[in-house]
């Protein structure tokens, strides 16, 4: 662990940075589920449940494929996109297989999203998938014109994602029929964040945009200045979020205006993990092999971890500790406050993957193609 005062970076902070400052209790996944990436719609990667100080092996399944997909968790079933195409629905207290969905096509990194009786998912093929939650039958797929990394997000009726097709869209919940599309000036890899009817989408354009979710219109757009692969996390009237410039990046979503940036200079790496705050803290893993903590406020280090790898696995908060996966093959359990390293679980191969934890269980997949609940 490298001290925070030994970095050097750039920080570029607003003149009026003081006046607006993020929420203070950022939005948890309940205690009782984990429905979509990052946990809530605004994507702050916070759960309410906390599992326990010592992490044991419940159970482990081999799907004997590479997963990049993370993994959803509701009414004691887990969902997982294998790589070979298929959606797994298993038991969260046993692991054993309730049903299995085939796609058809290859899945990369769209993470399952549930809703009322229904669990979506993209694929390469560029479809996205509704599938019937009791028994794993098809109840509809959208076509899109190349393939889907987006994890489709639920905002009432809507389903939201982006495509390589460099378009985000608007599908109607029961029917998927096309409510709307807007069209980007790149490549849409990064899951949307939702709030207060607006849906916020980062991507290969280097463009921040807010899309009103009921008719698809664009209120406004923000200038980012890099292309990113990571989803914006979106605390209150702010947004933050790693770019392949070697930055993260903080936004005032009122003035439309870039508030602090943070930049390495001694580790110039992508950030493509998508980042976690809680306690004032923002908290993302960065492909030079680092967990980073950044305060909230002003893009100020606060601790840093080192692996032995890349971390594109985006980090959950819970209970005050932080879970990350890093390529090197380990899950590590840190201290929020410290960064101070708490706990590992060595999975054996590289995890890409988010946690998902709900009901004091947390579940990782594994680039080998193994899914562990921990608990």
């Amino acid at each position: 662990m490298r001290p925070a005062a030994a970095l050097l970076l750039v920080l570029l902070l607003s003149p009026t940075l003081g006046a607006q400052r993020p929420a203070s209790a950022p939005a948890a996944a309940p205690a009782d589920a984990w429905r979509q990436f990052r946990g809530t719609p605004s994507l702050t990667g916070v759960s309410a449940s906390a599992p326990p100080a010592t992490l044991n092996v419940l159970w482990s399944y081999d799907t004997k494929d590479v997963i990049d997909s993370s993994a959803a968790i509701v009414d004691g079933v887990v969902y997982v996109g294998a790589g070979n195409g298929d959606l797994l629905a298993l038991d969260l207290a046993s692991g054993k297989l309730r049903w299995k969905y085939a796609t058809g096509n290859l899945i990369g990194e769209s993470s399952p999203s549930v809703g009322d009786g229904a669990v979506y998912i993209g694929d390469l093929g560029g479809l996205l998938h509704a599938v019937n939650v009791n028994d794993g039958s098809k109840l509809w797929t959208f076509t899109t014109g190349s393939e889907i990394k987006s994890s489709p997000v639920i905002a009432g009726d809507v389903i939201l994602f982006g495509s390589y097709d460099s378009r985000f869209y608007g599908i109607d919940a029961k029917t998927g029929k096309e409510r709307w599309k807007v069209q980007t000036n790149g490549m849409v890899h990064a899951t949307p964040a939702v709030q207060n009817g607006l849906a916020f989408i980062t991507g290969c354009d280097s463009i921040l945009r807010a899309i009103r979710v009921t008719d698809g219109k664009e209120i406004y757009q923000i200038e980012a200045g890099a292309y990113t692969g990571a989803s914006p996390l979106i605390d209150g009237t702010r947004a933050y979020f790693g770019t392949f410039n070697n930055e993260v990046l903080a936004f005032d979503l009122e003035r439309k205006r870039r508030i602090w940036r943070y930049a390495p200079q001694d580790r110039q790496f992508p950030f493509y993990s998508s980042a976690a705050i809680s306690s004032g803290r923002v908290v993302l893993g960065g492909r030079d092999k680092f967990v980073h903590a950044l305060d909230a406020m002003s893009g100020q280090p606060i601790w840093t971890f080192a692996t032995r790898a890349r971390v594109d696995s985006s980090p959950v908060i819970a209970g005050g500790r932080v879970y990350v996966g890093s390529s090197d093959g380990k899950l590590y359990v840190l201290d929020l406050a410290s960064g101070k390293k708490l706990a590992e679980f060595d999975a054996g191969s590289g995890i890409t993957t988010s946690p998902a934890i709900a009901a004091g269980r947390l579940v990782i997949s594994s680039q080998d193609g193994v899914i562990y609940a921990l608990g």
